[in-house]
């Protein structure tokens, strides 16, 4: 083996004993609730209408799917609540990320574009965010009634206007003599938005992403308990009026993982790699 092939293999065990480390690290605090947890049931510290039993919480999913099939997880059978909850709330947000993500970047870009319509628009992004999603509930209630798109609409308003004000800004914040380079080298419009603007605004872009993401998630929960009639959120919400902590706890704690999963295993790499391939940060060889 060549000195530069052991070199590359030595760098490469050292990044995954440092990414072992981090994953070993991050789990301890959740193994001490667990062991917490765990504890308190058999203590009886707390009651179970309080804090239910973690063995209570994992049955809860198999009285949410009982009766269910493979093929009625696949057909969203009335018998698979449990799947049909989940699948839902992603559904929703797969098509507000489908929607509001391309609708935020192609707005914001073109708004950046203009410093008087960038100076325009940047108090109503403000303004937008500034308001909970939650908020617009009521009003979304009295404008589409309890359902999808209730619960769709309030997912779109806030990643669209988180992606939107970001890629203004990032858009906003590249020199405008590179726009001129380009154009003094015989460029046109399309080649100073897809070889300047994006790549500038790129590291604001992807943030903008990652933020619309999960405050959508988040924005969309609350929906779903006031004004949805399917999802993670109205499963809570009627758990909770049934008295049914357990099956709150399992609604609240998959929350959390699905997007701790989403987070740590696709938009942070995703991340990272996008910016990485436009050569916006330096990367050892």
């Amino acid at each position: 083996m060549s000195a530069a092939a052991t070199t590359f293999m030595a760098g490469r065990m050292g990044l995954d004993r440092k990414r072992m480390r981090g994953i070993g690290l991050g789990a301890i605090p959740f193994l001490v609730l667990l062991g917490a947890w765990e504890l308190n049931t058999f203590m009886g510290w707390l009651k179970p209408v309080y804090i239910p039993p973690l063995r209570a919480v994992v049955d809860a999913v198999f009285t949410l799917q009982e009766g269910c099939s493979a093929l009625g997880i696949l057909g969203m059978h009335e018998s698979c609540l449990f799947t049909n909850h989940i699948l839902s709330s992603l559904g929703r947000v797969g098509l507000g990320l489908v929607v509001g993500v391309p609708l935020g970047i192609g707005l914001g870009v073109l708004a950046g574009m203009s410093r008087r319509l960038s100076n325009a628009m940047e108090p109503v992004g403000v303004f937008a965010n500034a308001i909970s999603g939650i908020a617009w509930v009521p009003l979304a209630i009295v404008w589409f009634g309890v359902g999808w798109f209730t619960t769709l609409f309030i997912l779109l308003n806030t990643v669209f206007w988180l992606v939107f004000f970001n890629t203004l800004l990032g858009v906003r914040s590249v020199p405008r003599t590179y726009e001129h380079s380009v154009l003094t080298l015989g460029g046109n419009r399309w080649h100073i938005i897809s070889q300047v603007y994006i790549p500038g605004a790129l590291p604001s872009i992807v943030t903008g992403v990652r933020m619309g993401i999960g405050f959508g998630w988040r924005a969309l929960i609350a929906a779903e308990m006031i004004g949805g009639n399917t999802g993670l959120g109205f499963m809570i919400f009627v758990s909770a009026n049934e008295y049914k902590v357990e099956e709150v706890f399992l609604g609240v704690l998959l929350i959390g993982i699905i997007w701790m999963v989403t987070d740590r295993i696709i938009l942070v790499p995703l991340e990272k790699w996008t910016i990485e391939r436009w050569g916006l940060v330096w990367r050892p060889s």
